[in-house]
C-alpha cells in the first residue's frame, strides 16, 4: 500500500490549477444514462472513483472512452444491456449509489447495491429512497439491493426531510424523465447539484430552481447533449489554499470559483490571511497569503451550502492547530468525520472532542510522525499538516487521496512543498 512521506517545507508559493469537480462529475457520469445518445465530459479530473464510476458503466454494456490527460470522456448511453450495480463495484465507492435515479427514470427499473464508501458516518440511503417513493417508484430491499419498479413513476411532491446531496441528485435524475411535474422541497443547494441540473438541461431538460430549496422539473421523453464542461473542485482550490494560510506562504488557485467558497474564505481571512480574488476567463484566481500569525476562530461550524463545507473541515483544523489561541468547529453533518484528530493529537496538536464539536488549542510546532488516513479529507488535513510539522510525516492509506485530488504530489511539488509518494513492495513470487 502506497504511503506519503512528507518533510517540513518552505512556506508555499506559486500558482496551481484546479482539476474538475469529483462531486460534480460522478453525478453527472451517471446521469449520462437517462440520454439517448453519445456525450463528451470534458474537464473530468483523472482519480480513481471516476475510474471506478466508469468500470460500473461498463459492466452494464456501456461504451466509454477514458483520456485521462486530456479529462474528457466519452460515454454512448445507447449500449446498456444490464440494469443491475454490482455488489463487487458498489462497495467501493458511494457514489455508485447515483446510478439509481437514472436507471429508473430512463428503464423504468434498476438493481443497485447498497453502498460502501468513506466511513464518515452512517450516511443511510433511506432518504434516496423515500425521495424515489414520492414518484411513484415501488422500492424494495433484497439482500443487500434496492430493486426498483418505475413502471408507475409520475411527477410529484418530494420533500426531503434533510438537504441531502444524492437524494436530491438521483431525485433529479428519475424526475427528469417522469410523465408529469415534480417539486424538490428542502432540497440541496451544493455547486454540483446546480451543475447536475446545468447538465441536465443543456441535454434538453427542463428544470429550474437549481441552487435553491426548491426545484421544479417537468419530465420529458428525450434528453441528448453533445459535451459538456464540468465545474471546478471547489473542495480541491480550498485545500491547497488552507496550505497556503498554513505554510504562511502565497499561493494562487486558478480556474477556480469564488462563489463557490464563500464560507470557507470568510473563515480563512479570520485566521488572519489576506484573500485576492481576479476573474480568470469566466472563472477565478484566488491568492492566499497570511503576512502574520494564525488567528483563532471561535466557531466554525459545517453545514450544508452555502454554510461551511464538511469537506473542507479537517484542512481547516490543521491550520487551527498553530493559531495562537483557542478555537472550536462543530460538525454537523457527518457523526465520525472526526477521526483525524487521534492523529493530529499524534503530531503534537491539543485537541478535545466534546459531542460534535472540537476545541483546538493552539500550539507552537507539530512533531512528525506515521499518520493514518481514515478518509478522503483527513488524508489531506494530515499531508498539510506534515508540510509544517518538525522532522518526517509518512501518511498512510494514502488511496484515499487517489479518490479525490488529481495529481497531489505534483501539484505540491510545484508550490515548493516536500512530499514524495513511497510505492508499495511488490511481494515476489
Amino acid at each position: 500500500m502506497d504511503s506519503i512521506l512528507v518533510e517540513k517545507s518552505p512556506p508555499l508559493s506559486g500558482e496551481v490549477r484546479i482539476s474538475g469537480a469529483k462531486n460534480a462529475a460522478l453525478p453527472i457520469i451517471a446521469a449520462s444514462l437517462l440520454c439517448d445518445s453519445p456525450v463528451t465530459l470534458q474537464n473530468i479530473p483523472n482519480l480513481a472513483d471516476i475510474s471506478a464510476m466508469e468500470r460500473l458503466l461498463c459492466s452494464m454494456g456501456m461504451e466509454t472512452r477514458y483520456e485521462r490527460d486530456e479529462g474528457t470522456l466519452e460515454i454512448d448511453p445507447s449500449r446498456v444491456r444490464w440494469l443491475e450495480a454490482p455488489y463487487d463495484l458498489v462497495r467501493k465507492m458511494r457514489a455508485s449509489f447515483f446510478v439509481l435515479g437514472p436507471l429508473v427514470g430512463k428503464y423504468r427499473e434498476a438493481k443497485v447495491s447498497m453502498p460502501g464508501g468513506c466511513a464518515i458516518g452512517a450516511r443511510p440511503v433511506n432518504i434516496h429512497l423515500k425521495a424515489l417513493e414520492d414518484l411513484n417508484i415501488e422500492l424494495e430491499v433484497e439482500h443487500g439491493y434496492v430493486v426498483a419498479d418505475g413502471s408507475a413513476m409520475r411527477g410529484g411532491r418530494v420533500h426531503l426531510e434533510f438537504p441531502s446531496v444524492g437524494a436530491t441528485e438521483n431525485a433529479i435524475c428519475a424526475a427528469a424523465r417522469a410523465p408529469g411535474e415534480s417539486v424538490i422541497e428542502n432540497a440541496a443547494r451544493e455547486p454540483e447539484v446546480t451543475d447536475l441540473a446545468d447538465f441536465l438541461v443543456a441535454a434538453g431538460a427542463k428544470i429550474e430552481g437549481q441552487g435553491t430549496s426548491t426545484i421544479q422539473i417537468q419530465g420529458v421523453d428525450n434528453l441528448s447533449v453533445d459535451s459538456y464542461s464540468i465545474i471546478p473542485d471547489r473542495i480541491e482550490a480550498g485545500t491547497y489554499l488552507a496550505a497556503a494560510a498554513l505554510t504562511g506562504g502565497t499561493v494562487q488557485a486558478t480556474h477556480c470559483r469564488e462563489k463557490d467558497l464563500t464560507a470557507f474564505l470568510a473563515d480563512l481571512r479570520n485566521t488572519g490571511c489576506e484573500v485576492n480574488v481576479e476573474p480568470d476567463g469566466g472563472l477565478d484566481k484566488i491568492t492566499v497569503s497570511r503576512p502574520g500569525p494564525i488567528q483563532p476562530v471561535s466557531e466554525i461550524v459545517t453545514l450544508p451550502y452555502p454554510g461551511f463545507p464538511t469537506d473542507l473541515q479537517a484542512q481547516m483544523m490543521a491550520l487551527l492547530c498553530l493559531a495562537e489561541g483557542t478555537s472550536i468547529v462543530k460538525e454537523t453533518i457527518f457523526e465520525n468525520r472526526f477521526m483525524h484528530v487521534s492523529e493530529l493529537s499524534r503530531m503534537g496538536a491539543d485537541i478535545r472532542v466534546e459531542g460534535n464539536s472540537a476545541i483546538i488549542r493552539g500550539v507552537k510546532s507539530l512533531s512528525g510522525s506515521p499518520v493514518m488516513a481514515s478518509d478522503l479529507r483527513a488524508s489531506a488535513a494530515l499531508l498539510i499538516a506534515g508540510l509544517v510539522a518538525e522532522g518526517k510525516t509518512e501518511v498512510l492509506r494514502v488511496y484515499h487521496l487517489d479518490r479525490g485530488y488529481e495529481k497531489i504530489e505534483q501539484k505540491f511539488l510545484g508550490l515548493g512543498a516536500k512530499v514524495e509518494r513511497v510505492r508499495a513492495a511488490v511481494p515476489s513470487k
